[in-house]
Order: structure tokens, then C-alpha cells, then sequence
């Protein structure tokens, strides 16, 4: 693992989302959503970061988003289940597969968001469909998720993509307690209630904003018994050697709309 000290908190950002902006990321997008899926057995893992560690690796106009001062970086195993768009039927063997990422928090004209660094999935359909019409970064891996008891959460990837640079991850977990709902202004609440993506075309020359719905996070406690990965420093991204914020989350039903060029 690689290791950085943490400096001073940066200067407090006079375009950041105000708590409105946040609040108002809630309510439901108008128009029609293209597709539904549900997000399961979620574990976020955080770390704070130095803004600068961040802001040369995002586009222009993108702007890192912080809490106290302070960027965040995140890895994030989940399965999904239920995927569906509006117009065609289920896809066998596409409806349910794992998926990991990397991301961070970002804003564009007051609007909160996240950045996915890369997305790796199971699912080789998912993966073509999500960087040709979506510029998403989806990467083929081979994953695992095993559940031996109703707390006990066991997950392995090891990315297969060609061409991409190698990474593996492994993580076992075991669920506490549901958590009251995030306050708003809070941690869990700057780090979970996230309904808007960015990327960009591979030239970074345009940038576009996708939105989802769903209910706000139902969270539990979790204990992190075992983590390694790579999944940073296959980024360029130095991985602390402090402990992560650990929370895990869901199930969701989620819907989400078009990309829109901003």
C-alpha cells in the first residue's frame, strides 16, 4: 500500500453545493427514465484525500467536491439485480451480475455529483453497452460474492479487461445494525445521497450529466475483517494506509434517465 500525509483542509470552495442543492438532488427528474435496476449488498469504503491528489485526474470544468476541507475517494462493491429498460425486454444472463467501482465527488454549476475512475462488472453486455452510449469507464473483470450467513459478506474481482491495467480486490464484511436515515449536512450524507453522474467523451472535450432516482440510502454499520486491492493504484492513486469509513447499504430500486451533454 502506498501512503501520503494528509495536509491542511483546503479553503472552502465558493461554487460548492449549497445544502439546497444537495436536498433538491432528491427529487425526481422529469421526463421518462430509460432504465431500472436494483442496487444490493453495497459496501462503501472511504478515504479523505488532498483535493490536489484529485483535481488534475478529473476534466475541465469539473470541480472536486468536499466535505470539511477534504476530497474523498471511494471503492464500492455491490450486486445488481433487476435490470431492465423501458423499452426492450429482460436480457438473459444480463438482469443480475457484480459490479465495483471507483469514484470520487465532484460538482459542475452547483450540481453534486460523482466521477467513476472505472467501473468493473461481470457482465460483458453491460460493459459494451455502458462505454458506447454512455463514455462510462466499464471494465470486464471476474468477480465473486459469497454470503455463508445472513451478516457475512465475502467479495473477489480480479479485472480481465484488455488493455487496461491490472487490478484485484478482495473484501470480507459482516453487517450491523441498520443506521438512522443520514442528516442532511452530515458525512453519510455528503458521501451516500449522490443522484448524478458526469464522465466524458475520451478526449475530454464533452462533458455530460446523467441522473438516477431512488430512495434515499437505507445504511447499516459494518465491520471490515479483511481488505487488500489495487484498485487505486491502478489509477495512479495512492491507497492510505489508514482504516476506511466503512458503511453498507441497500437495497434500492433505482431509475435512471438519459446522459445530457452540459
Amino acid at each position: 500500500m502506498l501512503d501520503f500525509p494528509l495536509p491542511a483542509p483546503a479553503l472552502a470552495d465558493p461554487s460548492a453545493p449549497t445544502l439546497a442543492n444537495r436536498l433538491a438532488m432528491r427529487e425526481r427528474p422529469a421526463g421518462t427514465p430509460i432504465m431500472r435496476q436494483d442496487w444490493n449488498d453495497l459496501l462503501f469504503l472511504h478515504w479523505p484525500v488532498p483535493v490536489a491528489l484529485i483535481q488534475p485526474h478529473l476534466p475541465p470544468r469539473l470541480q472536486v467536491d468536499t466535505y470539511d476541507g477534504m476530497a474523498w475517494l471511494a471503492v464500492v462493491p455491490f450486486r445488481m439485480s433487476k435490470v431492465r429498460t423501458r423499452i426492450s425486454p429482460p436480457v438473459p444472463g444480463a438482469r443480475e451480475f457484480l459490479e465495483l467501482n471507483v469514484r470520487t465527488y465532484v460538482h459542475l454549476d452547483g450540481v453534486p455529483g460523482v466521477w467513476f475512475f472505472s467501473l468493473d462488472a461481470t457482465n460483458a453486455l453491460a460493459v459494451w453497452a455502458a462505454r458506447t452510449f454512455f463514455n462510462l469507464p466499464y471494465l470486464r473483470a471476474t468477480m465473486s460474492l459469497d454470503c455463508p450467513s445472513a451478516q457475512l459478506r465475502q467479495f473477489r474481482a480480479e479485472r480481465t479487461h484488455p488493455g487496461a491495467p491490472p487490478a484485484q480486490f478482495r473484501a470480507t464484511w459482516t453487517l450491523g445494525p441498520p443506521q438512522p436515515a443520514a442528516e442532511p449536512g452530515s458525512l453519510a450524507f455528503f458521501l451516500t445521497e449522490r443522484y448524478c453522474l458526469y464522465t466524458s467523451n475520451r478526449a475530454r472535450t464533452k462533458l455530460y450529466r446523467g441522473r438516477v432516482a431512488h430512495a434515499p440510502w437505507p445504511l447499516s454499520t459494518a465491520q471490515l475483517l479483511h481488505f487488500e486491492s489495487t484498485l487505486l493504484e491502478s489509477h495512479g492513486l495512492p491507497t492510505p494506509t489508514e482504516k476506511p469509513l466503512v458503511h453498507a447499504g441497500g437495497p434500492v430500486s433505482v431509475e435512471l434517465w438519459p446522459m445530457q451533454r452540459v
